[in-house]
């Protein structure tokens, strides 16, 4: 039995290894089947709140981290600035097949917890 020749490692690769520089960070993009939500302002949060006759405590909750805020223009004006968006309202438009439109209101929260 002939010993088995050993395994040479490979050698480096004569070439220079380039870094290819990070790539730009894209601004957001909404996915075709996000709706479009929109922030609303202080005075239209509360006409609506009084329009709709409820209590902002009784409406559903959206993280200011949601990804479908992203799509309001007014959204990166309004971190930009750092204006506090708690308790500001959303107004969600989704197509419905038998409304035409269906809109739906949330309440931006820091966290889930408040």
């Amino acid at each position: 039995m002939s010993p088995t020749p050993s395994k040479r490692a490979r050698p480096a690769s004569k070439r220079a290894r380039v870094e290819t520089p990070p790539k730009p960070v894209r601004p957001f993009v909404a996915h075709h089947l996000v709706p479009p939500h929109e922030i609303l302002s202080e005075a239209e949060s509360q006409a609506t709140l009084a329009e709709l006759k409820v209590s902002p405590e009784r409406l559903p909750r959206i993280l200011v981290t949601d990804p479908g805020l992203q799509t309001d223009p007014k959204y990166a004006g309004l971190r930009e600035v750092r204006e506090p968006l708690n308790g500001r309202l959303v107004r969600i438009r989704r197509p419905s097949s038998t409304a035409g439109e269906a809109i739906a209101y949330r309440i931006i929260a820091s966290d889930l917890g408040e």
